[in-house]
């Protein structure tokens, strides 16, 4: 088994430490990395800052080819790529495959966004004084970006860091999740590998494998211009709480909840909801977790739920056909075993599921249960989904918004009137509907309100994020 090295300036590097990742189904090694320490770290931030210089003044269609050339490499290995997603985080391979599809396009969205980046122009003779003055905005990128990133989906959000930093002018530090290391170091490769290509002289990516402890130090140093995280919240705030004068973006997590009402087609619905709660054991921020079914079509609702839910292909996540593998590691899913058993003995309903072994959680449904559980007022990431009855909508959308989080919802109705009243007072970043929670296309802005983030992603949303406004007045 080859052991992976990291990037620092514009070569390859091998350390004294030697990271191993095991497949969380098996338990076995699947990859090993050189681990990097604090004096990599440094000297990459050196080299970063030095070459920014250079990319910045980049022309656009310079930045365009390479972006265009990222995305089509990764294209051509997109089986090997979706294979190691696998391997590394034990991500079902159909999952795992849609994923490398969404980080080539997220790529080609830099490649076209950065042809996009527009100023504007703006007339200032507003008063007495001012005649015939006139201002020039225009965007620039702000230097050296921070990127860490985490391990559910260690392709994709990698490329929600990478491509609008570039597309943008700016660099970037890359720290992927201990978890998927050689993930991120994969993608960092193919863009040292394009940049040799189009001899720029220089990579304007490093990849750094240290730990999370190791790079928070760096999140404050002043040669870091931005931090870019995806993580958990405790994780999130923290890092923010350390920043100095750095701009931060933080997509963070969430217990993201649906409402059904009496009007929705409920094969659709359950439908949905069981692939974007139990999918990939339900470890995303936008997973399915909590479900509001209104009391006309409860029983039916629960029923076909249960129903399906025992059909769900789960075991090896090489499979073709597994839908819900193991969760990453035996401590996570212990710990959610502990919850749904604080759930039944506070009164709660077992529907389905609720048994784990190793690091196998099934999936599972619980009924009668309180906001104030864990199960519910905690993000899960976990294979885990709770419904509640209601009848009245507003009072609905009231308990979706009971809740320290507020990524993304999901509404199904053919109430066009429940559908405008949910996207105006849902308290979340984004609200889809007659879709669950879990929807999000790599084009669209994406991020939370309260404890999940601030900020948006979204390639073109994220460049306004790494960039600055400057203003040329003429006079």
């Amino acid at each position: 088994m080859n052991v992976e090295k990291f990037i620092i300036e514009n070569n390859f590097v091998s350390s004294d430490q030697i990271a191993e990742i095991r497949n969380p189904f098996s338990d076995k090694v699947v990859s090993k990395a050189y681990r990097s320490d604090k004096n990599h770290t440094n000297i990459s931030l050196n080299y970063l800052s030095e070459i920014f210089q250079k990319y910045r003044e980049s022309p656009v269609y310079l930045r365009s080819e390479l972006l265009e050339r990222i995305s089509d490499k990764i294209s051509d290995k997109s089986e090997y790529l979706s294979q190691l997603v696998t391997l590394e985080t034990g991500k079902p391979i159909k999952f795992s495959r849609i994923e490398t599809e969404r980080a080539v396009l997220t790529f080609k969205l830099g490649s076209e966004e950065a042809k996009r980046i527009d100023g504007e122009v703006v007339n200032l003779d507003l008063m007495k004084g001012s005649e015939n003055v006139t201002g020039l905005i225009r965007r620039f990128p702000v230097g050296v970006i921070l990127a860490i990133t985490p391990w559910n989906f260690p392709l994709n959000l990698v490329a929600h860091k990478l491509s609008p930093a570039l597309a943008s002018g700016n660099v970037v530090l890359l720290k992927p999740a201990s978890a998927s290391l050689c993930c991120g170091i994969e993608i960092v490769k193919i863009i040292k590998e394009c940049s040799d290509e189009m001899k720029l002289g220089y990579c304007p990516v490093n990849v750094i494998t240290s730990s999370g402890k190791d790079t928070e130090e760096f999140v404050s140093d002043k040669r870091v211009k931005m931090v870019s995280f995806t993580g958990s919240s405790e994780v999130g705030w923290n890092l923010r709480s350390k920043v100095s004068r750095q701009k931060i973006s933080l997509e963070l997590g969430g217990n993201a909840a649906v409402i059904v009402d009496e009007t929705a087609d409920i094969e659709n619905a359950v439908s949905k909801i069981i692939t974007g709660g139990f999918g990939q054991a339900g470890q995303s921020c936008i997973s399915v977790q909590r479900v509001f079914v209104h009391k006309n079509i409860y029983g039916e609702f629960e029923k076909t739920m249960i129903e399906k839910t025992g059909k769900i292909k789960t075991g090896d996540p090489f499979n073709e056909d597994t839908e819900v593998a193991s969760m990453i590691t035996e401590g996570d899913a212990i710990k959610i075993e502990g919850w749904i058993r604080d759930a039944v003995e506070g009164g709660s309903r077992l529907l389905a599921g609720g048994k784990r072994n190793k690091a196998f959680l099934q999936p599972t449904i619980l009924s009668n249960t309180d906001k104030r559980m864990s199960v519910n007022s905690k993000e899960v990431f976990a294979p885990l989904i709770t419904l509640t009855e209601f009848t009245d909508f507003k009072k609905a959308v009231e308990k979706v918004n009971d809740s320290d989080f507020g990524l993304q919802a999901g509404v199904f109705t053919k109430n066009i009137d429940n559908a405008f009243y949910a996207f105006c007072n849902i308290e979340t970043g984004g609200v889809i509907i007659n879709n669950v929670s879990t929807y999000r296309m790599d084009s669209m802005p994406y991020g939370g309100v309260k404890d999940s983030g601030n900020g948006r992603e979204g390639v073109k949303y994220a460049i306004e994020e790494m960039t600055e406004r400057k203003i040329l007045v003429i006079t």
